[in-house]
Parts: structure tokens; C-alpha cells; sequence
């Protein structure tokens, strides 16, 4: 017995599975106290998009630490903050045309969910949020309120009203028509469902078991609710910050959600930052009517900022990321083939539902025996998540895939045929 299990709350997780003390890290490779060394497929949940202690962030950060420049600040002004703001508008925003108000809410995901949905009910003066079956969106009340998960919804301990839950995209195993229950409950004054503040959905289900949604039922969705005067929010918080290909995962579909919440990589360096994005007309807060102690992460800014002037001031990173992409779906593709896996997600967010969930969470455990970090997803853990840096070279990427094979492998007893994607 060690402090972490004589001292820390039973609520831990990743450790158990995970026993090792994890001691440095750089780029892809984390390494433990006793030694060795574990090749890195699960990038912070998300939040390391850029991998381990990045030099072109951690050399800012140091300066700045350093430089005996302000660190906390709640929402006053500072000279870091400006530089974001005026770097995420020129790189980001303006030339994707999007116009959007900029509002710090918290260091987390859950408070820039949680930000969204009361600002949403705020606007429209209405209660009803609607979520989708098997969402994620954070672990406080609001954000359990439209997440689908029963385990992580029971441990609120109270009701969990104002929400309703719909089918996702591919939920349902029938020929219907995408929306056809929320958009005759939303035309039908008989059908019990008051018209709801906003809609809130992920282009890709990070913890729901990887389901993407495709192009057009996000179209369709975005379309549904312009129609009705329903917000739609789109929780970018593990799909965005080019987790899926672009910065924004909805871009593909070519809509423009009324809020649109960003955490874990925007701060790019594993540092503690969010953002809730909206349209200016949205904009109806009060002065404090928001707030919170942490919602000024001065160091968070710094790696931002060049987070984004490294990475997103060109398309290099896109290309990349989608060159990426196809190796890793390649390679899960076949291994998929061996035990009646299916590959799901997108981009650099992608993994194997297996019919059998332990099938899932023995292969991520023999993977992490033999060097590997990848995670589980999916109500019943049934999805063996892959999500490497983008940032991470076409060799580590085509090691990692024939140590996830060789974890397979040895768990299912059936051999993959796996080719190198170097």
C-alpha cells in the first residue's frame, strides 16, 4: 500500500488501470519512476494535442514564469490575454468567417458546458435543453443533466431535470428518417415536449464509444433548430483544436453552431484553460453574472497563443493530421478484421467497438503491459480508444499500432496481418 491508496478518494480511475508513477514525458512517450518507457495514445484525454512538454510551448512558458509577469488575474486585463484574443481572432475566427464573442468561463470543460446551457436558457427565457443518447459533457449537474452515461449521471445524487435525450446519429438500427420524432414533437402542440432552449451535441462522441455523426445529419440538425429558434451548441471540448482534422470538428459540415465550447487542448500544453464561444446578439450577461476565480490562466494563454501561432497560422498541421489519420484507421481497420471489431470515430479520434466490452478492456490492459497507453470508451467500455498527438511521427504511430496488434492478438488469439504504416 502507497499515499495514492492509503490517502486519495476511491473516486480515482486512471491510476488503477494505469499502476504505474509516471515520472517525465516528451512528445509521445510518457516514462515511469522505475524506468521504462510507455508510447502515448491517449494524449491527456485530449488535452496534449501537441503532445509532452512541446518545446515551442514550454520555451513561452518558462519566459514568462520567470519574467515575474502576472499569473492570476480572474478577468482583468493583462498583456497575455490581449495577445490570445487578438491571435485567436486573426488565426482562428476571421478566416473562417465565424463571429463570435469570446467569454472565459472556467478552467475546465464542464464550465464552459455549463456556461453554454445557462446562457442558452438566459436568451430564449425557456428550460429544456435537449442532449443525445450516449453524449458526454462533464461531470457537474448541468452537464449531467444531458449526459447520456447512467453510472456518471447516478453520481449526482439528485434529479436530473429540464433535459431530454434523443436518438444520435446511427443510434437507432432502422431505415427512419434523421429527426423524425424531434420534428413532428417540435411541430406538434399535443406532443408534451415544450420548445427547448438549445440542442446540445458532439460531432464525435469521445466517451460515448466513439460514434461520429455524419455531414449531413449535422446539417440536418443545424437546419432543424434555425427552424424552430433552438440554439445549437456544439461541445467541441475533445473533438476540437484539430483532434478530428480541422480546428473545429463541425467544419466539415460546414454549419455554424450559436455556441460552440472548447477546453482540454485550446490551452495546448495540458494547462487548464476553456472557452465558450457565441454569436454576438447572444451576448446578454451581466456584468459577474458569470464568473469564477480561475477563469484568467495567464500561463494557459501564453501556450495558446503559441499553440496557435505554431500550428494554425498555415494548413502544414491539417495535412498532417489527415495523413494521420488514414495510417491509424488502416491499422485499426485490420485489426478490427480479426475479432468482428468495428472502427469508429474520426480523425485522430478514432477506435474498436468489439461485441464482447471485455474484449475492449482486456486489449488496453495487455497494451499498457506491453507499453502502450490507450483508454476505453462506451457505456460498457467497449471501444479501445486510440488518440495520439497530432503532433506524433508516422514512426511512433506505426509502433504504437503493432503494439495495440500484438495486444490484440494475444487477447483474442487471433494473429493480424498488420502492415507498417512508417
Amino acid at each position: 500500500m502507497d499515499i495514492f491508496e492509503t490517502l486519495e478518494s476511491e473516486v480515482r480511475s486512471y491510476s488503477r488501470g494505469w499502476d504505474t508513477v509516471f515520472d517525465t514525458a516528451a512528445g509521445s512517450t510518457l516514462r515511469s519512476e522505475d524506468g521504462r518507457e510507455y508510447l502515448d495514445f491517449f494524449s491527456g484525454a485530449g488535452a496534449l494535442n501537441y503532445g509532452h512538454n512541446n518545446p515551442e510551448l514550454l520555451t513561452p512558458l518558462v519566459e514568462y514564469l520567470l519574467s515575474g509577469s502576472i499569473v492570476h488575474s480572474l478577468d482583468m486585463k493583462t498583456p497575455a490575454k490581449r495577445r490570445f484574443l487578438e491571435t485567436f481572432e486573426e488565426v482562428i475566427l476571421k478566416p473562417r468567417r465565424l463571429d463570435y464573442k469570446v467569454m472565459f468561463p472556467g478552467p475546465t470543460g464542464t464550465n464552459s458546458v455549463e456556461a453554454a446551457l445557462k446562457l442558452a436558457r438566459k436568451v430564449t427565457g425557456r428550460h429544456h435543453v435537449v442532449g443525445f443518447t450516449n453524449a458526454f459533457h462533464g461531470m457537474t449537474l448541468g452537464s449531467l443533466s444531458v449526459t447520456g452515461n447512467s453510472m456518471k449521471r447516478s453520481g449526482a445524487g439528485i434529479p436530473l431535470p429540464y433535459t431530454s435525450s434523443i436518438p444520435y446519429d446511427g443510434y437507432l438500427d432502422a431505415p427512419e428518417p434523421d429527426f423524425l420524432w424531434l420534428r413532428q414533437a417540435l411541430e406538434d402542440p399535443g406532443s408534451g415536449l415544450d420548445t427547448p432552449a438549445a440542442v446540445i451535441v458532439e460531432t464525435v462522441q469521445g466517451e460515448g464509444g466513439l460514434r461520429a455523426a455524419r455531414a449531413d445529419w449535422l446539417r440536418g440538425l443545424s437546419a432543424l433548430c434555425s427552424e424552430h429558434g433552438v440554439l445549437l451548441i456544439v461541445d467541441d471540448v475533445q473533438a476540437g483544436c484539430g483532434r478530428t482534422g480541422r480546428f473545429f470538428s463541425f467544419e466539415e459540415a460546414g454549419i455554424v453552431p450559436d455556441i460552440v465550447c472548447l477546453s482540454k487542448s485550446i490551452s495546448g500544453f495540458g494547462l487548464p484553460m476553456a472557452l465558450t464561444l457565441f454569436t454576438p446578439e447572444l451576448d446578454v450577461w451581466k456584468p459577474g453574472e458569470h464568473n469564477g476565480t480561475f477563469r484568467g490562466p495567464n500561463p494557459a494563454f501564453v501556450t495558446a497563443t503559441a499553440a496557435l501561432e505554431r500550428y494554425w497560422r498555415d494548413d502544414r498541421l491539417e495535412a498532417e493530421v489527415a495523413d494521420l489519420a488514414v495510417r491509424l484507421r488502416d491499422g485499426l481497420a485490420r485489426i478490427a478484421a480479426t475479432a468482428d471489431g468495428v472502427v469508429r470515430g474520426r480523425g485522430l479520434l478514432a477506435g474498436i467497438s468489439y461485441p464482447d466490452p471485455r474484449t475492449a478492456r482486456r486489449i488496453a490492459a495487455e497494451s499498457f503491459s506491453r507499453g502502450l497507453l490507450v483508454e476505453t470508451s462506451g457505456p460498457l467500455g467497449e471501444v479501445v480508444k486510440a488518440m495520439p498527438a497530432l503532433t506524433i511521427s508516422p514512426e511512433d504511430l506505426s509502433r504504437g499500432l503493432d503494439i495495440l496488434s500484438d495486444a490484440a492478438e494475444a487477447v483474442t488469439g487471433a494473429p493480424v496481418a498488420l502492415t507498417s504504416v512508417a
